[in-house]
């Protein structure tokens, strides 16, 4: 398969589009101001090509923080295109067209990919397709973008996930995670008087969430939501640790941008070496896959901003290129297979 990056950063996507060949798949990744008016235009460009989009920056080794950015896969591939709506009431009402698209496509787990952007309630979305993934092992990468919108074939949607099969006629297709954090200590917190639908943590170990994180951190109110950066929450899920990062101070307890139920229990992580992380992912990736094609991925919105702080994005951006073909954008959540994560990158490589 071949894999190529569009970008224009005045927002012109015919400029955009000239690099893209002739695609058998495209995504879309546009500004607030003229996400509509791209995806009319994208769909004029490439009637009845499957394509998926939504509002936030991308890159390959540049970023597209405004403006227009294109993926497109060709050479080899087949994929279909949806979405799921309702997702924050009822997505499961819509699977039948998620299990159509996969009998369309007709891969397994060692050729398809499942790649996703959606409005919201990610974990509830993510269970949703799993449902018909996981039955088959295929595995899924994806994000949350922004304004709450997506579009999927030419049409704009809220309240949805916009998702594609895509399977590689070539070679095989594998995900990973990557995650630059690791355990603080031997902190370990019991969540009580929680609110699921707004993410917030009341209490843990039946103390106020934020004088808890307070009193650990040596921190006020006001650097919470920086020092989430270097400190955030982490879940235990099985050998995992799924990130929860803060997203606001909501009196004595902590919202956050991902569900923490009663009786979760926490622990506390802290920020590791994330160049030396990086240069692991690369050699797995490597090592995995001699030969690559393509490389997508999802970057958070604050390992964005971290980076940037730190110095390290073009680097980072660099030293991902030299696995080949490397774009993806930066999204508010990550998907991978069946978690929602924070804080983190998850991606998909084409052998």
């Amino acid at each position: 398969m071949r894999q190529a990056f569009g970008m224009s950063r005045s927002g012109n996507l015919k400029e955009a589009a000239q690099a893209l060949g002739r695609p058998q798949f495209l995504m879309l990744f546009s500004n607030g101001s003229q996400f509509e008016q791209h995806v009319k235009e994208l769909e004029a460009l490439f009637p009845g090509v499957p394509s998926i989009g939504c509002i936030g920056m991308s890159y390959d080794s540049r970023m597209v923080t405004e403006g227009v950015g294109l993926v497109a896969f060709s050479d080899g591939i087949t994929a279909a295109a949806n979405v799921l709506e309702q997702v924050s009431v009822m997505p499961v009402k819509y699977i039948g067209r998620l299990e159509k698209d996969l009998q369309t496509v007709g891969g397994n787990d060692r050729d398809t990919v499942c790649i996703d952007f959606c409005t919201g309630n990610d974990a509830c979305v993510l269970t949703t397709i799993n449902t018909v993934l996981g039955r088959r092992g295929i595995s899924l990468v994806g994000g949350t973008g922004d304004a709450g919108k997506v579009s999927a074939n030419g049409k704009v949607y809220k309240d949805a996930v916009a998702y594609a099969m895509v399977r590689n006629r070539n070679g095989r297709v594998k995900t990973y995670k990557e995650n630059i954090y690791h355990q603080l200590g031997n902190y370990r917190f019991i969540a009580s008087q929680t609110n699921k639908e707004k993410y917030i943590i009341g209490a843990l170990n039946g103390k106020p969430a934020k004088q808890v994180y307070e009193s650990i951190l040596h921190v006020t109110d006001q650097q919470i939501l920086t020092q989430t950066f270097q400190n955030p929450f982490g879940k235990i899920n099985g050998d995992d640790v799924c990130i929860i990062s803060i997203k606001e101070v909501e009196g004595n307890a902590l919202a956050c941008f991902r569900q923490v139920n009663n009786s979760d229990v926490l622990i506390l992580l802290e920020l590791g070496d994330y160049r030396a992380i990086t240069k692991e992912t690369i050699a797995k990736i490597c090592q995995d896959f001699p030969k690559r094609s393509a490389v997508f991925s999802v970057n958070c919105l604050f390992r964005y901003k971290l980076f940037s702080e730190k110095g390290y994005l073009e680097d980072y951006l660099r030293e991902m290129s030299a696995l080949g073909s490397h774009v993806g954008f930066i999204g508010y959540g990550e998907h991978y297979n069946n978690r929602f994560v924070n804080q983190s990158m998850t991606c998909v490589v084409f052998e």
